[in-house]
């Protein structure tokens, strides 16, 4: 899926592009349903997963199935880390 950076709102010097990349190419990433369908077709989706480096995001993004536009990357919080590792676990 191709990412689209253009006018990110948030500080691409504190998460890099290509750990954008690595979190929606995480096999064990979590995803969630699209909270809304939109009219333009896009859906929102929200994503927990690990970069190659371990570092744990979470990312906010919609997409049309070819281009994912992410709204908003941080890091994980506490709840989520263990979310994500709980579900990691179970699945390795």
């Amino acid at each position: 899926m191709e990412l689209d950076l253009i006018n990110a709102p948030f500080d691409l010097s504190f998460i890099k592009p290509g750990e954008l990349e690595e979190v929606l190419e995480d096999p064990f990433a979590v995803r969630f349903l699209p909270d809304n369908d939109r009219e333009d077709g896009a859906s929102r989706y929200y994503a927990l997963g690990r970069t190659v480096a371990d570092r744990h995001l979470f990312i906010a993004f919609t997409t049309d199935g070819k281009i994912a536009r992410i709204i908003s990357a941080r890091e994980m919080s506490d709840p989520e880390r263990r979310f994500y590792d709980r579900n990691y676990n179970e699945t390795r």
